[in-house]
C-alpha cells in the first residue's frame, strides 16, 4: 500500500482513507469486508481492474489490454474487443500478470499496476463515467488485502499522468446495451444485455442464454469449481469439483471390477520410437503430443512423449505378458491423466491440455468376445452420464471418418447442449480388433487352442470417460443463479441453514436454532445423507442461500423459530425453487424420498428437452436452418466419407453466425444411433440421402459440436 499512497503523493493527491483487511479473493468477499472494517467509508463503490489477452500471431508478443471500469460496467473481452477492433480478447493469465507487472494473480489487481515502466508497454482502457462520477471509489493497492479509497477524478488524475505523447488512454462509454468508443465507430449490430439485472448480489450476473461462453466460466468460477492455472490450458480441480469425479470413479470402479477388469498404472512417458510404431494411430494426435527434450541442461538423446493416450505404452507389455490363451483375457484400466497441447480455444473441462480420465485396455481370445465388452462398456458410460448426471445421450457408433485411429469400430454416447444447440461426444468404446496384435505392429498372439500350430493375433479394445462429463453436467443443468447438482453426485445433498435470527433474538435462541440445525445433518448423515449445517457467523441467511444456490447444492432446509415450533424445516429445491413445509418427524425419510424425485426430474427435463432437438430432415435445404434453430439433424444417410465431406462444408458456408468460440459452423456427424425405431423405416433403393442422392442406409445425427 505505502508504494500506492506515495505514488499519489508524488502527484498531491491523499486518499480518502485506506486500509488493511483480510483478503478478499471476490467481489462479494470485497465489498462484504470493507463494510465491516473501520474507517471504511459507509459509501462507496468498487473499482475493477482487468487485463485481457488480444490474439496475435505467434510471433509477436502480445500486448496486453489494461481495463479500469466501475463494478457494475459490463467490460467482458467481447464488448471492449469489439469496441477496439481487436479480436479475441481473453481473460490474462497468471503467468502474463507475472510477466508484465510483477504480480501473481488477478485478485491483487489494481490501477497501480500501472507506473512509467508499465504503461507504456500495455493498452489502457477507461471506464468515460469515472470522471464525473460523485462516487467514492474503493481501489486495491496491488493488494487483495490493502484498499485505498479514491475520488473518480483523483483515479483519472493518476492515469492521465503516465500519458506520453504517444500513448494515450483509450475511453470508452459503457452503455447499457455493451461499450462504444469515443475513437472507434458503434457497433453496428446491438446484442441483448448478458447482464442480470442485480448481479452484484447473485451468483453468476450473466445470462445463459445470451453470453453462454461467459456464463460458463462464471458458473464454474463462482460455485468454487476451478481456478486458472499459470500454465495455459490446464486447471484446477478444486474439492467441489473433484468430488464429483471421486463419485464417478467409485461407481465406475465397482462397475467395470464385475467385468473381471483390474486396475493398474503405466508410466506417462512414451519413447518416440514406440509412439511412432503405429503410424496411422499417431496421425491424429501428432499435432497435440508434447515432447520432453531436455533433462537440466543437457539435451536428451531421444525426445520422450508425454501420454496423450496409452495404446503405444501397454502394448508392448501385453505381448510380453500374454504367451497363451489361458492368460486370456487380459483386462486392464488406469486412472491417469493424459496431456494433448491443444491451439484451439480451450475450454475448462472441454478442451483442456492435461485432463484427467480412465482408459481400459483389454485383449480376448475371440472377435465375439471383443463385440460383447465394447457394449458392455458403452451401457455403463450410458449409466454414469443418465443415472449419475441425469444428462441424457444417444449410444450409437461413429462413422469411418469419425472412428478412433486404429480401430475397427468406435462407438460413443452422444450428449447435447441445448443452449447452444450443440452436440457433445460423451465417452467413446473402441473395437480395435487385431489392428494393434498384428506382427508388423506390437506382436501380441497365442497359439490357436483349436488348432495348435496356428498363431492366433488376440482381438483387443480400448475405452475411456475423462473430466468432460463434469462440464457437460455444468453446461446442461446449470442456469442463470449457477450450478444445479444432481443429488447422486453432489458431495453436498442438502444444506441446513439457521433463520429468524435478528437483532432481538436471544443467545439462548440462537443457541437453540443453531443446536437444532446440527441434530437435522447429524440425523440426516446417519441415514445416508450428505449433509452440512452452514452455522457461520458474520454471514445473513441470504447470503447463504446464494452461496449455496451458486454451488448447486440440491435441497434446502431453512430453520428458524416458528419452524422449531410447528415441528418442521422449510425445504427449498435448487433445480425448481420449490418450496414445502416438510414435518421434522420422518424428515430422512422424506428428504431421501425427495432427493430420488429431484435427480429423477432433472434427467427428465434434460431428457424431453434433448429429444424435441432431434429433427428428422429428408431435403437438404431444411439442414441449416435446423442447425441455426439449435437442432440436431437426423437424416437417412448413404455413409459415404466424401458426402460426410461435404455436409460439413456446404453447411458451413450456408450457416449463419453462430456463439462464440465455436470450433465450426458445420454439421458433423455425430453418430449412427443404434436405436433406428424412434424414425421412419428406411426402405432400401428409395430411401435417399438428402446431401448427394444416393441409397440412404441408415439415419444419422449430424449437428455442430464441440
Amino acid at each position: 500500500m505505502q508504494s500506492a499512497i506515495q505514488s499519489l503523493a508524488a502527484l498531491s493527491i491523499a486518499p480518502s482513507s485506506s486500509i488493511t483487511h483480510r483478503a478478499a479473493t471476490t467481489f462479494e468477499n470485497w465489498r462484504e469486508t470493507l463494510s465491516s472494517v473501520d474507517p471504511a467509508p459507509k459509501s462507496f463503490e468498487l473499482l475493477k481492474t482487468l487485463v485481457y489477452k488480444p490474439k496475435t500471431a505467434k510471433t509477436k508478443t502480445p500486448v496486453p489490454v489494461v481495463v479500469i471500469a466501475r463494478e457494475q460496467t459490463q467490460a467482458s473481452g467481447s464488448v471492449v474487443g469489439k469496441s477496439l477492433n481487436l479480436k479475441e480478447l481473453r481473460p490474462a493469465n497468471n503467468e502474463l500478470l507475472n510477466e508484465f507487472f510483477s504480480i501473481s494473480d488477478k485478485e491483487s489487481l489494481s490501477p497501480f499496476v500501472l507506473n512509467s515502466t508499465t504503461y507504456p508497454k500495455v493498452l489502457t482502457v477507461v471506464d468515460a463515467s469515472i470522471e464525473s462520477s460523485s462516487s467514492l471509489f474503493a481501489v486495491r493497492a496491488n493488494s487483495s488485502s490493502e484498499t485505498v479509497f479514491l475520488s473518480g477524478k483523483d483515479v483519472i488524475a493518476y492515469l492521465k499522468a503516465l500519458e506520453t505523447d504517444t500513448v494515450k488512454i483509450e475511453t470508452l462509454e459503457f452503455t447499457e446495451g455493451g461499450a462504444l468508443s469515443t475513437s472507434a465507430p458503434p457497433v453496428k449490430e446491438e446484442k441483448e444485455d448478458a447482464r442480470i439485472e442485480g448481479a452484484v448480489q447473485i451468483a453468476v450476473g450473466v445470462k445463459k442464454e445470451v453470453d453462454f461462453a461467459a456464463w460458463y466460466t462464471n458458473v464454474l468460477l463462482k460455485a468454487d469449481m476451478l481456478d486458472y492455472y499459470s500454465v495455459s490450458g490446464c486447471y484446477i480441480l478444486k474439492p467441489w469439483s473433484f468430488s464429483i469425479w471421486e463419485a464417478i470413479q467409485e461407481w465406475f470402479n465397482t462397475e467395470i471390477k464385475k467385468l473381471g477388469v483390474q486396475n493398474a498404472y503405466f508410466p506417462m512417458f512414451i519413447s518416440q520410437k514406440v509412439l511412432e510404431r503405429e503410424k496411422d494411430h499417431i496421425e491424429g494426435f501428432s499435432p497435440e503430443v508434447a515432447w520432453v527434450t531436455r533433462a537440466g541442461s543437457s539435451d536428451l538423446e531421444e525426445p520422450i512423449a508425454v501420454r496423450p493416450t496409452s495404446e503405444t505404452a501397454m502394448y508392448p507389455y501385453y505381448a510380453k505378458w500374454i504367451k497363451s490363451y489361458r492368460d486370456l483375457p487380459l483386462k486392464l484400466n488406469q486412472w491417469n491423466n493424459v496431456v494433448r497441447w491443444e491451439f484451439k480455444n480451450p475450454q475448462p473441462f472441454l478442451r483442456t491440455r492435461e485432463f484427467l480420465w480412465q482408459e481400459g485396455h483389454t485383449a480376448h481370445l475371440t472377435a465375439a468376445e471383443a463385440d460383447k465388452e465394447v457394449l458392455d462398456i458403452l451401457e455403463l458410460y450410458r449409466q454414469v452420464f443418465e443415472d449419475l448426471l441425469a444428462v441424457p445421450v444417444i449410444p450409437g457408433i461413429k462413422s469411418e471418418k469419425e472412428k478412433f485411429a486404429g480401430a475397427s469400430y468406435t462407438t460413443t454416447v452422444e450428449g447435447f447442449v441445448p443452449t447452444t444447440g450443440r452436440g457433445i461426444q460423451g465417452a467413446t468404446s473402441h473395437c480395435l480388433g487385431q489392428n494393434f496384435s498384428r506382427p508388423e505392429m506390437f506382436n501380441i498372439a497365442v497359439e490357436d487352442p483349436m488348432r495348435p500350430q496356428e498363431k492366433l493375433y488376440v482381438h483387443q479394445n480400448s475405452w475411456g470417460l475423462s473430466t468432460r462429463t463434469i462440464g457437460v453436467m455444468v453446461m446442461v443443468h446449470g442456469d442463470n443463479q449457477g450450478l444445479v447438482l444432481p443429488p447422486r453426485v453432489s458431495s453436498v445433498q442438502v444444506v441446513v441453514v439457521p433463520c429468524g435470527i435478528k437483532g432481538g433474538t436471544t443467545d439462548a435462541q440462537r443457541t437453540e436454532i443453531n443446536s437444532k440445525c446440527e441434530e437435522l445433518a447429524r440425523n440426516l448423515a446417519a441415514g445416508g445423507i450428505r449433509a452440512k449445517a452452514d452455522l457461520r457467523e458474520g454471514y445473513t441467511p441470504g447470503y447463504k442461500f446464494n452461496d449455496w444456490e451458486q454451488k448447486g447444492v440440491p435441497l434446502r432446509l431453512e430453520i428458524g423459530p416458528k419452524d422449531i415450533e410447528k415441528n418442521q424445516t422449510l425445504a427449498v429445491r435448487r433445480d425448481t425453487g420449490e418450496k414445502a413445509a416438510v414435518p421434522l418427524d420422518g424428515l430422512v425419510t422424506s428428504v431421501s424420498s425427495l432427493l430420488t424425485t429431484i435427480q429423477a426430474d432433472m434427467y427428465t427435463k434434460a431428457r424431453d428437452t434433448y429429444f424435441s432437438r432431434l429433427r428428422e430432415i429428408t431435403r437438404w435445404e431444411d439442414v441449416v436452418p435446423t442447425l441455426d434453430a439449435k437442432c440436431v439433424v437426423v437424416l437417412p444417410w448413404c455413409e459415404r466419407e466424401a458426402c460426410e465431406d461435404d455436409i460439413k462444408d456446404r453447411s458451413a458456408r450456408a450457416s449463419g453466425p453462430t456463439d462464440e468460440r465455436a470450433p465450426s459452423a458445420g454439421a458433423k456427424s455425430l453418430c449412427i444411433p443404434f436405436d433406428q425405431s424412434r424414425w421412419t423405416p428406411i426402405e432400401p433403393g428409395k430411401t435417399k440421402c438428402p446431401a448427394c442422392g444416393h441409397d440412404a442406409k441408415r439415419w444419422s445425427m449430424f449437428g455442430r459440436s464441440y
